[in-house]
């Protein structure tokens, strides 16, 4: 693995937490939302992460191109491959003078905790952190690396 390698996999892990964060902060704005355009409460949002394997083209190109420590291996990037729905079941409150709620008077909530919200959201900073930091340092390595070729 080259110092490039790192740095590819370090910004793709950056880009990928950037969007839970968005999520994160998309499922807390949305807290009290009892009625959305698909009708009952928002449902929170929850992100799967996956490995962004090379493409066939990516391979072919390694091979060709005599470069063996790229061919047949993944590019080891980081992606949000989907945002799904938490299946948890909506909270219902008792609020019989609300506008949506049903005949017996309660209201459907998103199953949404702030507390685990902002451990979620500290987690995925923390991340951030970490791959920024990580970048930092193999930005430092190259640039050592070039100051020796130079002496």
């Amino acid at each position: 693995m080259g110092p490039f390698d790192m740095l590819q996999i370090s910004g793709s892990a950056l880009t990928a937490e950037r969007q839970r964060s968005e999520v994160i902060a998309t499922n807390m704005a949305n807290a009290n939302t009892t009625h959305t355009a698909e009708g009952g409460p928002f449902k929170r949002k929850e992100v799967v992460f996956s490995a962004q394997h090379a493409s066939a083209f990516q391979l072919q190109f390694a091979a060709a191109t005599n470069m063996p420590h790229f061919a047949g291996r993944a590019s080891g990037q980081v992606r949000l491959s989907q945002v799904v729905d938490d299946p948890t079941a909506p909270v219902m409150r008792y609020e019989p003078g609300h506008p949506d709620a049903n005949k017996d008077g309660y209201v459907a909530y998103p199953a949404i905790n702030p507390v685990q919200e902002m451990v979620d959201l500290m987690g995925s900073v923390r991340a951030y952190q970490l791959n920024a930091s990580a970048v930092a340092a193999s930005k430092q390595m190259i640039q050592q690396s070039v100051d020796i070729l130079k002496s």
